[in-house]
């Protein structure tokens, strides 16, 4: 063997002791997250597929069966395809007003040279140490017959009696949307402040306005963050419980108060776990979808 060949040998014999040891580090540092994840979201979901397909017999909680029935029921049924549309056209709604009110935002925050920029940076952030509950009970005496709005729209003449607010859409859109834009606001600026501030001097320079910059330059750039930023709120939206129960009323039905009716009030625990199963499935189908088409586009 020549002293040419041993030396390659020994490069090679190198580098593969250091992916293994790359690969040995890597393992052991999302092995402990890669277990929690196991335990506390992949089990609890197969066993929740696995309760979907048993039988609710009043009295007897339920019955272990292989049944499609409770999906059957729920995709038959008005009542509860239209708890799911409703939550799926609210989650679009506000993931789309959460992008539009975010940016302008984010990228203040984001570009500013103030002093006071963590004092802004944490006055979006102090909603978020209010439960959502809280923050409900709030908008409950905004929107009241004789709540705030009513009385300023009364006041200045607008309407003569109080408008209906609560227990509707309206409220709930605008309660989750104060739940949601804080999260969206800070992936946003942490993406913007990571583009260049040249790259924005460059397109001006060449004639840009401040709207063709936005479109051409500052949206293709922060697509990734504009992409988490509504796939969070989206999941949010889907999954949202105390905002529409609060906010909505009992007749306002949305899939998550859907899901604990089932499980507390009811006892349907199969069909429960149906509605379930089908508001992830029907969540992640969507979100990696949304990012799978921003993934696309962003190659290109």
């Amino acid at each position: 063997m020549t002293a040419s060949a041993t030396a390659d040998s020994l490069i090679s014999l190198a580098a593969r002791e250091r992916r293994g040891g790359r690969l040995s580090t890597a393992t052991m540092l999302t092995g402990p997250a890669t277990i929690f994840v196991t335990i506390g979201l992949l089990i609890p979901i197969l066993i929740l597929s696995r309760y979907s397909l048993n039988q609710f017999v009043p009295g007897k909680l339920m019955v272990e069966a292989l049944t499609l029935e409770n999906y059957v029921l729920f995709f038959t049924d008005p009542y509860y395809t239209t708890a799911f549309y409703r939550t799926l056209r609210i989650a679009l709604t506000v993931t789309a007003i959460c992008l539009v009110l975010a940016l302008p935002l984010a990228y203040e925050l984001a570009r500013t040279q103030s002093r006071f920029k963590n004092l802004l940076i944490m006055l979006v952030v102090l909603p978020l140490f209010v439960g959502n509950a809280v923050r409900a009970a709030g908008w409950m005496t905004m929107f009241g017959n004789k709540g705030a709005l009513n009385f300023a729209l009364q006041w200045i003449g607008v309407t003569a009696e109080p408008v209906r607010f609560m227990y509707t859409e309206f409220a709930v859109v605008v309660g989750i949307l104060a739940v949601n834009l804080p999260y969206v606001v800070l992936t946003l600026q942490s993406v913007i402040e990571s583009i260049d501030r040249s790259v924005e001097d460059a397109a001006f320079s060449l004639g840009a306005g401040p709207f063709t910059m936005v479109r051409r330059v500052l949206l293709p750039l922060a697509l990734p963050g504009l992409a988490a930023g509504a796939i969070f709120c989206f999941i949010l939206t889907m999954n949202a419980y105390a905002t529409p129960v609060l906010l909505g009323g009992p007749e306002f039905v949305m899939m998550g108060p859907l899901v604990y009716v089932q499980f507390a009030a009811k006892s349907n625990w199969p069909f429960g776990a149906a509605v379930a199963v089908i508001l992830m499935s029907a969540t992640l189908l969507l979100t990696a979808a949304a990012n799978l088409m921003v993934q696309r586009r962003y190659r290109t």
